[in-house]
C-alpha cells in the first residue's frame, strides 16, 4: 500500500461478519464554502441535538475539511434504520441553521452551504477512517476528538503525522466507545417523541 501511495484507510461502516448492520451512525458535515468555524457550531448544535436524544456520539475531524460525528450502534440496526435516524438529526441541525446548512445531495441545489451528510449511512459507503493520514498539504490526521475541543479555534493543521502519534500515546484511543456498547435506538427516538 505504501508503494501504491495509499495512505488513506476508508473502511466501511460494517464488518464482514455483521455487513447488514453497521457499527456506526455517522453524521458528515462538508462545508462547502462556509467556514471552518461554521462546521464547528453546526458540530456543536448537532451534539445538543443528540444530547437531547439521550445519546452519546464521537467527534473527529475529517482531515480535510470537515467533520465527523459518530454515533455507536454496535451493529444492533440496519443501514436503513441508521441513515433514518441521522436524517431525522439532519433536518433538525439544518432547522437551527438553514443559512448556512444544507442537505441536499445535489451540489449546485445546496449553493454554497455546508451539506450535513445522512447518506453516507449506507451498505459499501465508505469515510476516512480515524486516525488516518490524509492525502493533504502537511499530511493531516483525522483526528477524534474530545467534545470540549470542538471549539472556536480547533484547525484541521492541529493534527498531523507528524503528531498524531504523539497525541494517541497522550490521549489514548478516544475513538474506541465507537465501536463498544451501542445507543438504544427505540429509546432515543421515544425521548425525542416525548420532548416534542
Amino acid at each position: 500500500m505504501a508503494s501504491l501511495g495509499c495512505i488513506e484507510m476508508n473502511p466501511w461502516h460494517s464488518r464482514v461478519e455483521s455487513e447488514d448492520y453497521p457499527d456506526w451512525c455517522i453524521i458528515d458535515l462538508d462545508p462547502g464554502n462556509n467556514s471552518f468555524e461554521d462546521v464547528i457550531k453546526a458540530a456543536r448544535i448537532t451534539k445538543d441535538i443528540l444530547d437531547n436524544f439521550g445519546v452519546d456520539s464521537y467527534p473527529k475531524t475529517s482531515g480535510s475539511t470537515g467533520i465527523h460525528i459518530y454515533i455507536p450502534l454496535a451493529a444492533e440496526y440496519t443501514y436503513d434504520q441508521s441513515r433514518e435516524f441521522a436524517r431525522i438529526v439532519a433536518l433538525m441541525v439544518h432547522e437551527k441553521l438553514p443559512a448556512i446548512t444544507s442537505i441536499e445531495r445535489i451540489v449546485k441545489n445546496r449553493k454554497g452551504k455546508m451539506y450535513i451528510d445522512f447518506l453516507q449511512n449506507r451498505p459499501q459507503a465508505t469515510i476516512c477512517a480515524p486516525y488516518s493520514v490524509r492525502p493533504k498539504p502537511g499530511a493531516t490526521v483525522s483526528m477524534p476528538l474530545h467534545w470540549e475541543e470542538v471549539k472556536k479555534g480547533l484547525k484541521m493543521k492541529d493534527f498531523n503525522i507528524r503528531n498524531g502519534l504523539g497525541r494517541i500515546k497522550m490521549e489514548g484511543d478516544i475513538f474506541k466507545p465507537v465501536i463498544g456498547k451501542g445507543i438504544d435506538l427505540l429509546k432515543a427516538i421515544n425521548a425525542y417523541t416525548a420532548s416534542n
